[in-house]
């Protein structure tokens, strides 16, 4: 964990999340990292990612990044107690995230016009695989199909073959993101007081549309339907990733005008460096495959350090593809922080920085995720101002746990 002088840009802003798995849980997360007080509603049986992947000592080891610096009560939201008391949370709280399946918080009297009523200036997030509204909005919406309906999957991988997929839930983190920046947005239209609350709606499938850089405009004017270029970017040249004589690959940006010239000179082909049919990119795109195969003979001859030294030295963009093992051992990463370790037990886990950097407000891991309920009766306590016989009431009802 990091020392923290500050307590962060967010700091006095309170945040209720509810729902499970990625992509609201990493919404509060990035919120909490910069100072928010952030109060997670789990199930009985808790948030699923404290089951998921590598396991250790019964707890995910991914939950200690994902729960960072959050309160864990436990509520029961499928009795109508349990309901009540996340009404009475969301009328003391700033920001609400939520991530069921459009129509459930209506269902519960938990959607947006019942929490109004009580409290307008809620910020009410809420995040699903298709938005709100429209023909799609009841269906189930992962981050995986999301992907595929959204554009994204179909432009990665190789021509003819099936689309891939990175090993990530990217979809779910990317509209994490959009929700920040939704919530951010409304924090700051209050602040001006052009807004009291708001419902920020994000769907999964359009945050990753908002990828797709210029692939409409480019179909609705020319009608071109961008393809899958394997690992280089349509009609950029040269951009791809080679194998070196060490069976490492290299990734290679050489697609300026000069960058390309003093690329060639590197690799001593300075007729290349001159010909002016290679001179802009249009002329290299013509030529990809000669330049490609330039290229790939080039770096196939040298082990990948020598390619990498070398083309730094001429000021081409160059680095290599590493794992995780090949992060935690780099310099850069270490200077930059990117790694904190906070205590698990008895022992010690890594977990990544939030990024970005601020100079002044930074963010920080305060605590790594907690265990089921660690703060139910402080969250009670503290925000509901509950008494020890309410909370007593509470957990013989079974509401909380």
């Amino acid at each position: 964990m990091t020392e923290q002088s500050n307590p962060g840009p967010l700091a006095g802003i309170r945040v209720l999340e509810l729902g499970q798995l990625l992509a609201g849980p990493f919404t509060a997360s990035i919120l909490g990292y910069f100072g928010a007080d952030i109060i997670k509603v789990e199930p009985p049986e808790g948030d699923q990612i404290r089951r998921w992947r590598i396991v250790k000592d019964d707890t995910a080891l991914w939950w200690y990044s994902l729960g960072r610096n959050k309160q864990s009560i436990v509520i029961d939201l499928k009795s109508e107690e349990g309901r009540a008391l996340v009404k009475e949370l969301a009328n003391e709280c700033d920001v609400l995230i939520e991530n069921f399946r459009p129509g459930v918080m209506e269902n519960w009297g938990l959607g947006p016009e019942d929490l109004k009523a009580t409290n307008p200036d809620l910020i009410y997030t809420r995040i699903s695989g298709y938005g709100q509204t429209g023909p799609y909005s009841t269906k189930p919406g992962f981050a995986s199909v999301c992907e595929g309906i959204s554009g994204f999957r179909f432009l990665n991988g190789f021509p003819d073959e099936a689309p891939v997929r990175p090993n990530l839930s990217i979809g779910d983190s990317i509209a994490s993101l959009h929700a920040v920046i939704g919530i951010l947005m409304s924090l700051t239209a209050k602040l001006r007081n052009r807004a009291s609350g708001q419902v920020v709606d994000v769907a999964l499938y359009e945050s990753m549309f908002n990828l797709l850089e210029g692939v409409v405009p480019e179909y609705s004017g020319a009608g071109v339907i961008r393809q899958p270029s394997g690992t280089t970017v349509t009609g950029i040249v040269p951009t791809n990733t080679y194998r070196c004589e060490d069976g490492k690959f290299v990734v290679i940006g050489g697609n300026g005008d000069s960058i390309f010239k003093r690329l060639m000179i590197a690799i001593g082909r300075e007729d290349m460096a001159n010909d002016p049919e290679l001179a802009d990119n249009a002329g290299r795109v013509i030529h990809e495959r000669t330049i490609d195969k330039v290229l790939a003979s080039w770096c196939s001859s040298l082990p990948s350090k020598t390619v990498i030294a070398t083309l730094e030295e001429a000021r081409v963009p160059v680095g290599p593809i590493y794992n995780v093992e090949d992060m935690f051992n780099d310099p850069h990463f270490q200077a930059r922080g990117l790694f904190e370790e906070v205590p698990v037990g008895e022992d010690t886990v890594h977990i990544p920085a939030i990024t970005p950097k601020l100079s002044e407000t930074p963010g920080a891991t305060r605590w790594p995720g907690p265990k089921l309920g660690e703060h139910s009766e402080a969250v009670l306590r503290e925000v509901l101002r509950k008494d020890d016989a309410a909370i007593a009431e509470l957990r013989q009802s079974g509401v909380l746990k």
